[in-house]
């Protein structure tokens, strides 16, 4: 050894996963349940985006906005509230989320001591297939490495979006913001945009394409958005933001119109919602060998396999189906195959189910109707029921539900379920079964509608 040569401490382990996340505490649980000895390296809290700034707190927030909503319905049906909606107490509602996600954090420590996974609270960097270096100097040597970092969100390149915050800094209001722009047309857009609204924000969102959620039913989306509309929100589409100016009351929005040119308006709060971007970034992974893709995303095949052997990625970094369900189920496979003795196992990206936490929610799995004519052309049938939910109805709400079957051929074979609608978030699940299974609208029908509910318009249609 060199005289110039640093020792470092080494450790050896069949697997060394990189973040702490959905997707990297899945592969390490697995892992390790089945005999695999495990070392974990995440240098911040444990779930990653999911429980600390994503699906978790954002569901808390979705579930307090649906209860402001409920109590206007009560109101207007002849409860006698003494405001209506009364106001949320953020502070204290907070501190009830974020106890909630304390007791996540503390659950995962208890899981990982008691399978005997090594939790290191640093950051990893790939030397090569079955070498990490910590940033605390420590070595580690691994049968296999599993990349699981996760993505974080896009500051778009324009003039002054440093006056803006991104999706992440939702979670640090302690109020809602009298008025606020939300710039994006995704998922995450959709999801603050109620959630503000709801809460007392005045609320607009300018999206860059002709409708919201592009990638999902037009149909459905349409009435989502003229239920967003409905209860207040303005939408800006073929809007594109270019540029924001700091102003004595606020941040000036600039953004193209759809029928005018350019103009400019003043909120007190803009944030973006414009995609997201896999934290690739100080791994050292092209070094070592793994190739990334045009977005920074690792490129992984059918198995999860990168392009270097014994190294493997799931989750957002692959940038494959950003949701924490597939990371988590990716995850679960892959060590079922590597150290489960189930040679076949990976998982099955077609058809899986997915909810956007609207107001109402929006659930889909399968074909869109676009989709579905793409590929099988006149073979396509839709059916489809929009509807008042019996307490809109009841309340004389505008509100509108809309539950759509996209089939195929003569047997009618079931390619697509998309719903939106209240509950629709827990109908879903079971009719995702189904469609998986290769169910029919003939089957459907043999189901006894459970009545009146929302659900049995499914096996009506």
């Amino acid at each position: 050894m060199s005289q110039t040569a640093v020792h470092r401490p080494q450790a050896e382990f069949d697997l060394v996963v990189i973040g702490g996340g959905s997707g990297g505490l899945a592969g390490a649980f697995a892992a390790a349940a089945h005999g695999a000895r495990v070392a974990l390296l995440e240098p911040g809290e444990l779930g990653g985006t999911c429980v600390n700034a994503g699906c978790v707190p954002k569901k808390a927030m979705w579930l307090a906005a649906g209860l402001a909503e409920r109590m206007a319905l009560a109101a207007d049906l002849g409860f006698d509230l003494p405001q209506s909606p009364p106001a949320l107490d953020w502070p204290a509602f907070i501190a009830h989320r974020q106890r909630y996600i304390a007791g996540i954090h503390a659950s995962y420590r208890r899981r990982l001591d008691a399978a005997g996974i090594a939790l290191m609270p640093c950051r990893g960097r790939l030397r090569d297939a079955h070498t990490v270096d910590t940033d605390t100097g420590v070595r580690l040597r691994a049968g296999r490495v599993l990349l699981a970092t996760g993505a974080h969100p896009l500051r778009p390149d324009i003039p002054g979006a440093e006056l803006a915050g991104v999706s992440d800094d939702f979670f640090e209001l302690s109020q809602p913001p009298a008025h606020v722009a939300l710039v994006g047309g995704g998922y995450i857009a959709v999801e603050l945009a109620g959630v503000l609204q709801a809460l007392g924000s005045r609320v607009e969102v300018f999206a860059r394409g002709p409708r919201l959620l592009s990638g999902m039913d037009a149909e459905v989306v349409a009435t989502l958005q003229a239920n967003m509309q409905a209860r207040g929100v303005r939408l800006h589409l073929e809007a594109p933001v270019s540029a924001l100016h700091a102003t004595g009351g606020g941040v000036r929005v600039v953004h193209k119109g759809q029928e005018q040119g350019v103009v400019a308006e003043v909120f007190d709060r803009v944030l973006f919602a414009t995609g997201r971007r896999p934290n690739t970034a100080g791994l050292g992974l092209e070094e070592a060998g793994v190739e990334l893709g045009g977005h920074g995303e690792v490129v992984v095949d059918q198995w999860q396999d990168t392009s270097l052997e014994g190294v493997h990625a799931v989750g957002d970094v692959t940038g494959r189906l950003a949701l924490t369900p597939v990371a988590i189920a990716a995850a679960r496979r892959l060590m079922a195959r590597l150290f489960g003795g189930q040679a076949d196992a990976k998982l099955d990206y077609a058809d899986v189910p997915t909810v956007v936490f609207s107001h109402p929610p929006l659930a889909t799995v399968g074909l869109t109707e676009e989709q579905a004519r793409e590929r099988y052309g006149d073979a396509v049938r839709v059916h489809a029921s929009n509807f008042r939910p019996m307490l809109t109805a009841l309340a004389d709400s505008p509100q509108r539900s809309l539950f759509k079957l996209v089939c195929v051929g003569e047997e009618e074979r079931v390619v697509g379920i998309h719903l939106l609608g209240e509950a629709v978030d827990e109908i879903l699940q079971g009719f995702a079964v189904a469609l998986k299974l290769g169910v029919t609208r003939a089957r459907l029908h043999q189901v006894v509608a459970i009545h009146p509910t929302s659900a049995e318009e499914l096996v009506l249609l």
